[in-house]
């Protein structure tokens, strides 16, 4: 099953040559790894999970068209994580070999197969079995190091191909998962509009098309989803694909995320998880799109254009006060430097601010009215990621009030990208904000 968008994503992309997606194309693996490999040996990458699900049969069609293949490698499926040191030991297995890796799996397997494949100089192949992602075809892998989340430079995979009957499959939370890990990209194309608006990163159209155009579609049919329609589960498989090719394309993740994503991110980092298990990403994602879009709400109705620009400009701290301010905040965390990193690498002087802020209220008229055109209420967010069965409650991913206005305020110094909460902070309104929307009658009271 292949369309007009898919192809065009493909004739343009960076790094993938070859993807197929639809009902029982996995039997097409062997004749795409032939065309993208010729002459190599393979090797499957999987979990317990995912090999029983897909890589089993992948290897089985492999012996069958006679290509060489080495003995699978299985990670244990309970613990796994993308997490560096995994990396390792796949990076150790694969100097042993000349053989071209098969990422069977999702998110994590594919993550680190393509951090390992890329240091270990070869190119890979992946199987995916869940709409759980939309890091498939995205260019770099999002790798727990040292304690900080982090997304290191690396190249999507050379082929992709996933088999809805096999995604289908999949347990519906991890539906669910890639649902509200797509439903971010609506925050998060705010927050581009927002950051170009200021001059600080243009959009580029053909990027921002790319994911944006295949939104309405893919997240029209939650019920649907949740009840694992082929039909839907194929756009929602087909918009994820679309934003990895945008990010691919891109060499950046700034067309899929923005601050919705920091706080998944922040999450990982502060090893966060609820009643002692992990949490997967789309879920920590769907309660972090609802925290953008209630800042973005709160925003929308504040008078910016009576914004004291004098006022910010006097309470903007200098460089070094602020990378002091950074390293007190993070002292007791195993990523101690991150907020003075990023912080300075965004930073602008109190001269640079005015300028930027007085933008801000001479476009404010204007820019509100693009900033909700682009949003989906909250209410209505959060109707739809009750449907396909994601948490739409702090609590739900052990996640406390108090805990969640922390992470407003330290989601922001994590990384340099511009979105909502630094528009916040620049105004001097994050406590404003984080007192509306926490307060009585807020969106979490």
């Amino acid at each position: 099953m292949m369309n007009n968008k898919i192809d065009k994503a493909l004739k343009v992309a960076c790094d993938t040559k070859a993807l197929l997606i639809g009902s029982g194309v996995l039997s097409q693996v062997t004749p795409i790894f032939k065309k993208q490999f010729p002459g190599k040996k393979a090797i499957i990458i999987a979990d317990t999970n995912t090999f029983a699900a897909a890589g089993k049969r992948v290897s089985e069609y492999l012996r069958q068209d006679k290509i060489e293949q080495d003995d699978p490698f299985i990670f244990e499926a309970k613990g796994l994580y993308a997490e560096y040191n995994f990396v390792n030991i796949l990076i150790d297995y694969l100097h042993k070999t000349e053989a071209i890796p098969i990422a069977v799996g999702s998110g994590t397997i594919n993550d680190l197969v393509k951090l390992s494949s890329y240091l270990s100089g070869r190119r890979y192949m992946n199987v995916g079995t869940a709409a759980s992602v939309d890091g498939y075809t995205a260019y770099g892998a999002s790798i727990t190091k040292d304690g900080a989340k982090q997304t290191f430079s690396c190249q999507a995979p050379l082929a992709w191909l996933g088999d809805t009957d096999i995604i289908c499959q999949a347990p519906a939370e991890m539906a669910a998962s890639g649902y509200a890990d797509l439903f971010a990209k609506v925050p998060a194309g705010a927050d581009w509009i927002l950051s170009e608006a200021l001059g600080i990163e243009p959009i580029d159209r053909n990027v921002w098309d790319m994911v944006q155009d295949c939104l309405p579609k893919a997240l029209g049919s939650p019920q649907a989803i949740r009840a694992r329609n082929p039909q839907a589960i194929g756009d929602l498989v087909e918009g994820l694909i679309l934003s990895g090719f945008a990010m691919q394309a891109y060499r950046s993740s700034r067309p899929a995320s923005g601050a919705d994503h920091q706080f998944s991110h922040l999450w990982n980092m502060e090893h966060h998880m609820n009643h002692g298990q992990p949490i997967s990403h789309g879920f920590q994602v769907a309660i972090g799109t609802l925290a953008s879009t209630a800042m973005y709400e709160v925003a929308l109705q504040w008078p910016m254009e009576k914004l004291n620009v004098e006022a910010c400009c006097k309470a903007w701290p200098e460089v070094n006060a602020l990378g002091k301010e950074a390293l007190a905040l993070f002292a007791d965390t195993d990523f101690p430097t991150i907020g003075r990193e990023e912080t300075a690498a965004k930073y602008i002087d109190k001269k640079h601010l005015a300028v930027q802020l007085q933008l801000l209220k001479d476009k404010w008229p204007e820019l509100k009215e693009q900033l909700a055109a682009q949003l989906v209420p909250f209410n209505d967010l959060k109707t739809r990621l009750k449907y396909v069965g994601a948490p739409v409650e702090p609590e739900e991913i052990g996640v406390t009030r108090a805990y969640l206005r922390q992470s407003y305020v330290r989601a922001q110094y994590i990384r340099r990208r511009f979105t909502i909460l630094d528009l916040a902070v620049r105004t001097h309104n994050m406590e404003n904000w984080l007192n509306i929307l926490l307060g009585e009658n807020g969106f979490w009271q």
